[in-house]
């Protein structure tokens, strides 16, 4: 069961139908403990339209929520971190965040910053060094638990956070640095550790990089990470907290205007965007 949003309304994508939710706030609505359950309620009484929700531009799937982040989840980002901050000295730091019990948590990026599929995102002006970090985004209740996934990418200014890693919030928050979408999958089991997350970015209609990881790789329960971010924090209409990232395009590599950034992660969907 998939929710999307759209510039008109909420729909709901169930059984390869979709389905109209009217008068429907997206904030009442995420903020529910039990979406998956209220939404098969609503079922009923909705009348299905036309069949699976085109490929078109979509507002990301948010509304007052805030979205978080977790960092050096998986080896793979660990071992970039470290290698980035080495002229700053800072590499075994994120060693210790990798082995350390307490996960490195931070503020991302509020609903005005973000974009959704199909949307332009940005490179910070005073980069040199930017790439794109494809996440899975758990959407999480008042309560603290995962009532749905989506994907989400964390756009990041490696040079500046590598400079010093107190730059990490100039690094990571800024105009649209993030990016959500398509749509929310409301499920009633975790994500297999064996969902595959794939990376493709092209350059003129050529891919210039591709990756890809699989949940198998992240060090931290999901469900861990959610604990952590609600120790000692309120959040009324639910929030949104990115992942981590197990894919890492090579040192040389940096984003340019007009590249497409396409993320996968079956069975949410596919997240695209374009370097505008």
């Amino acid at each position: 069961m998939k929710l999307y949003r759209t510039s008109a309304a909420l729909l709901l994508e169930h059984e390869h139908l979709t389905y109209a939710l009217p008068d429907t706030n997206l904030d009442a609505l995420v903020s529910l403990d039990d979406l998956h359950e209220h939404l098969l309620r609503s079922l009923p009484k909705l009348q299905a339209g036309a069949d699976l929700l085109p490929d078109i531009p979509l507002p990301p799937p948010i509304g007052t929520q805030e979205v978080w982040a977790a960092g050096v989840t998986y080896f793979r980002s660990r071992s970039a971190r470290m290698e980035e901050s080495k002229d700053a000295g800072g590499g075994n730091f994120y060693d210790r965040v990798y082995s350390a019990e307490r996960p490195e948590l931070f503020f991302k990026s509020t609903a005005s910053r973000a974009v959704g599929h199909l949307g332009k995102v940005a490179i910070r002006s005073d980069a040199k060094w930017s790439v794109p970090e494809p996440e899975l985004a758990l959407l999480c209740s008042p309560s603290g638990k995962i009532t749905g996934y989506t994907i989400g990418n964390d756009l990041s200014s490696r040079d500046i956070e590598g400079e010093n890693p107190l730059y990490l919030p100039q690094a990571k928050v800024y105009n649209r640095s993030c990016a959500l979408g398509p749509g929310i999958l409301v499920g009633e089991k975790p994500m297999s550790p064996s969902t595959e997350i794939t990376l493709e970015i092209l350059r003129n209609n050529r891919t210039v990089f591709q990756g890809a990881t699989t949940l198998a790789q992240l060090k931290r329960d999901p469900q861990t990470l959610v604990d952590y971010l609600f120790r000692d924090n309120v959040f009324p209409s639910g929030c949104f907290l990115l992942t981590g990232t197990g894919i890492v395009p090579p040192d040389e590599f940096t984003l340019h205007a007009g590249d497409e950034i396409r993320i996968c992660i079956h069975p949410i969907g596919n997240l695209t965007n374009f370097v505008g």
